[in-house]
């Protein structure tokens, strides 16, 4: 089991920029990978990016490269998403997922995580 804690969420202006966490806990020595999404009001879930959890080798979405960046702290278990020059279609709860299971977790499908977060808001104020 790996237990996902997301925060750092909260309302911003356009323009602004947000530091998310992912606190992850429990067997995440089985982790290929962690992975970002988010979710706006009457859509689907996004990914946004990922991150290998022993290679640190990242992917992103095409929608936020460059103003999106993912990094993590393997002796924290901690996995961060850094949002800049944020838009209001930005608004969403964006959420940290884990891939102990398939290591597919570059693909970015929802299918590829077996572990969630409850999700943390992002509100982008015009």
């Amino acid at each position: 089991q790996v237990q996902l804690v997301e925060s750092g969420g909260g309302l911003v202006q356009a323009g602004g920029s947000l530091r998310l966490s992912c606190a992850a806990s429990g067997r995440t020595r089985s982790t290929y990978g962690m992975g970002w999404f988010r979710q706006a009001p009457g859509k689907a879930r996004e990914f946004i990016g990922g991150i290998g959890w022993s290679t640190g080798t990242t992917y992103y979405a095409d929608s936020v490269k460059g103003r999106f960046t993912i990094s993590r702290d393997n002796a924290k278990n901690m996995v961060y998403l850094q949002v800049n020059s944020l838009k209001p279609e930005d608004t969403a709860v964006y959420y940290c997922a884990a891939d102990s299971q398939r290591g597919t977790w570059h693909l970015g499908r929802l299918t590829d995580f077996n572990y969630w977060g409850q999700g943390t808001q992002v509100t982008v104020s015009s």
